[in-house]
C-alpha cells in the first residue's frame, strides 16, 4: 500500500493564527522553532491534529521572555523542569519544548540537557512518523525516514527496537496503538518481536499509563487486528488479566460502540471482571459503573434462547435501553439470545417514546389506597415491580390498578 499524503495541509498549519503568533513570537537571531510530531504527521493525512507541538532551539526562559513581548500570547510553565512552556493562543494551547538530548533512560525515566541539533531531538523520539518536523518557511524536514512510512502505513521504531523499549516500556502499548490508527498490513517484524520479549516491562508502568494507551488503541481503526495479535502473543493478557472474548468485541467495533464498552465487550463476563479491570487498569467510577451495568445486563441474557416484545419491554426496564442496547450489539450474531423481530420493532417504539418504560406506582400511592407508612411499602412495591416486569411492563389503567392491589396484598401478608 501507498498512501496520498496532504502536504498543502502543512501550509494551513503554519497559517492558523495561534501557530502564525508562536512562530513569529519565537523568530530570534540564531534560533529556530519548528512544528514537531503528531501535528505535523496529521497534517499529512489529511486531519487536524488537537495537539501543537514546536521544538525550538531557544532555553525555556528565552521562550517565556519571547511570549511576554507578544501580543496574544500567554506562557505557562507546565514542565519548565523539562524544557516545555505552553503558550495560551486564541486557538488554544501550544507546547513549546527546548530541543533535548537524553544523558540517561531508566526504562520510564529520561535524564536530558538541552541541545541545538534537530536531528538528534528527532532520534530521541519513539517512532519515524513521529519524528518529521516543519519549519516556519514550509520547510518538512524528515532524518529518520518517517516520510516514506507515512506513505507506507508502517510504523517503525527509530533505531533499535529494544533500546527504545527499554527507554520507554508504555513504547510497548503505543506501538500497538500507533500501527492501529495508521498503520497496513501487518506489523514490523522487528518491533513486534522486541515487544514480545520485553513484555514483563508492562509490570513496572503505572496502571494510569497503561490505561491511557490501550483505551487510545480501542478507539483506533485498526483496533481489532492489533488486539488479535496481543492476545496472540500473551500481551494482552497481561493488560486485562482475563479471558479476550475477541467475536464480541468484533461486534462492539462494528456497531461503533465507546472505548469503554469495547473493553466491556473484549474482557467482562461478570461483575468480578468489571472490579479487576477497576483495579488492575485503575478505571473511573463512571468507567467501572458502565463495565457492571453491562455485566448485570450480560447475566439477565444469559441462558435466554430468545427476547420476545415483552422480554425486551421488561429488560429494558430493568437496565435502561442504551445498556441493552449495547449489550445486545454485543451478543448480536452469536448463538443466543435470538433478538426477535418483534423485540426489535418494540425497542425501536421504546427509543422514540424516550426510552425505558416507567414503573406506574409509587410509595404515596400505596399510603392513598390506605396503607400504613412503613417498611410494607417497599415490600409492596417491590412485588408489585416483580409482577410488572414478568407481564413486560404494562403502563394502562387496568394494568395500573392490578398492581395497586397486589402490592397492597403483599404488604399486608408481610404483617401476617
Amino acid at each position: 500500500m501507498t498512501r496520498a499524503l496532504d502536504h498543502g495541509a502543512l501550509t494551513a498549519l503554519l497559517d492558523q493564527p495561534g501557530v502564525r503568533r508562536a512562530l513569529t513570537a519565537l523568530d530570534r537571531p540564531g534560533a529556530e522553532t519548528r512544528l514537531v510530531g503528531g501535528c505535523v504527521r496529521d497534517a499529512l493525512l489529511g486531519t487536524r491534529s488537537a495537539d501543537i507541538d514546536l521544538a525550538t532551539t531557544l532555553l525555556p526562559d528565552a521562550v517565556i521572555a519571547a511570549a511576554r513581548t507578544a501580543p496574544g500570547l500567554k506562557a505557562v510553565p507546565t514542565g519548565i523542569e523539562h524544557g516545555t512552556i505552553t503558550l495560551v493562543t486564541e486557538d488554544g494551547p501550544i507546547e513549546v519544548t527546548t530541543l533535548r538530548e537524553d544523558v540517561e533512560t531508566d526504562g520510564r525515566h529520561a535524564v536530558v540537557r538541552f541541545g541545538r541539533d534537530f536531528a538528534r531531538d528527532a532520534e530521541r523520539r519513539d517512532f519515524t512518523v513521529n519524528a518529521l518536523s516543519l519549519a516556519a518557511d514550509g520547510r518538512l524536514h524528515d532524518t529518520v525516514g518517517g516520510l516514506a512510512d507515512l506513505k507506507a502505513g508502517r510504523v517503525r521504531f527509530i533505531g533499535d527496537p529494544a533500546t527504545r523499549i527499554r527507554e520507554d516500556a508504555l513504547r510497548i502499548l503505543r506501538f500497538f496503538r500507533f500501527h492501529a490508527r495508521f498503520g497496513a498490513g501487518p506489523p514490523d517484524e522487528a518491533a513486534l518481536s522486541a515487544c514480545i520479549a520485553a513484555r514483563q516491562a508492562l509490570d513496572r508502568l503505572s496502571r494510569e499509563r497503561v490505561r491511557s494507551e490501550f483505551m487510545k488503541l480501542l478507539e483506533a481503526r485498526g483496533c481489532l487486528p492489533m488486539v488479535r495479535t496481543l492476545s496472540a502473543t500473551g500481551l494482552l493478557q497481561q493488560i486485562t488479566g482475563g479471558v479476550a472474548e475477541l467475536g464480541r468485541l468484533e461486534r462492539a467495533v462494528t456497531a461503533s460502540l465507546t472505548p469503554v464498552m469495547r473493553l466491556a465487550a473484549l474482557s467482562v463476563n461478570g461483575r468480578h471482571d468489571a472490579d479487576r479491570l477497576r483495579d488492575r487498569l485503575r478505571l473511573s467510577k463512571q468507567e467501572h459503573a458502565q463495565l457492571t451495568a453491562y455485566a448485570d445486563a450480560l447475566a439477565n441474557l444469559h441462558g435466554r434462547a430468545a427476547i420476545d416484545a415483552q422480554a425486551a419491554r421488561s429488560l429494558t426496564a430493568e437496565h435502561g435501553l442504551p445498556v441493552l442496547n449495547e449489550t445486545l450489539a454485543i451478543l448480536d450474531g452469536g448463538p443466543r439470545p435470538i433478538l426477535e423481530d418483534e423485540a426489535r420493532r418494540a425497542l425501536q417504539v421504546l427509543g422514540g417514546e424516550g426510552g425505558a418504560p416507567r414503573f406506574p406506582l409509587t410509595g404515596a400511592d400505596l399510603v392513598a389506597a390506605g396503607l400504613s407508612a412503613g417498611p410494607s411499602i417497599g415490600r409492596g412495591l417491590a412485588a408489585a415491580r416483580a409482577l410488572w416486569l414478568e407481564r413486560g411492563c404494562p403502563t394502562d389503567a387496568e394494568a395500573r390498578a392490578e398492581l395497586l392491589t397486589h402490592a397492597l396484598d403483599s404488604a399486608r401478608q408481610s404483617h401476617i
